[in-house]
């Protein structure tokens, strides 16, 4: 289990609990950028998903969040779902940091291949993940996931598929804190 300190900032990096739901929903729709589901998602996430899924603090309070899941059906690979960061800690490197205790988790033990998916005008999440890749000294590979059309709500935007890797475990130390 990760508990990293970021002292420069005062942040700690720790897994999720069930107490963190909240203040995960909080992040993600103060982003006001990341798909906001239902509070009750959040807290399964932060109970059950508890091993692909980490918090950021500062002085008790969720600024942060990584969260994912193992795919089922391809074991090597982690799914990174949503990274979300309170919009007055933008712009720090905590969005790496957050993907670096992730693929460290417990969850993501002996994967290899690392996948998210962006929408083509998220250009800052664009960046962070094509960095990712050149840290792990690895291949970014970017393909259509779902049309926008394939969205039953009018007026959502398509989401690429960024499979990142294959990558060595070693390799994710250049991601600590």
């Amino acid at each position: 289990m990760i508990n990293e300190e970021i002292p420069d900032q005062g942040i700690r990096l720790r897994p999720a609990t069930v107490q963190d739901g909240a203040g995960m929903w909080e992040v993600a729709r103060d982003t006001e950028t990341l798909d906001l589901n239902s509070s009750y998602l959040y807290l399964l996430l932060a109970r059950d998903f508890a091993d692909t899924c980490v918090i950021a603090e500062h002085q008790g309070k969720v600024i942060g969040f990584a969260s994912g899941y193992r795919r089922p059906r391809h074991p090597e690979v982690i799914f990174l779902w949503q990274v979300g960061i309170h919009p007055a800690w933008q712009g720090q490197g905590l969005g790496k940091r957050l993907v670096g205790a992730f693929l460290r988790q417990p969850g993501a033990d002996r994967a290899s291949m690392l996948e998210t998916t962006i929408t083509p005008s998220n250009e800052p999440s664009r960046g962070l993940f094509e960095s990712i890749a050149r840290e792990l000294d690895t291949d970014c590979q970017v393909s259509t996931c779902f049309a926008a059309d394939d969205f039953p709500d009018a007026g959502h935007s398509a989401e690429n598929l960024f499979r990142i890797g294959p990558y060595r475990p070693a390799a994710l130390n250049r991601l600590a804190p």
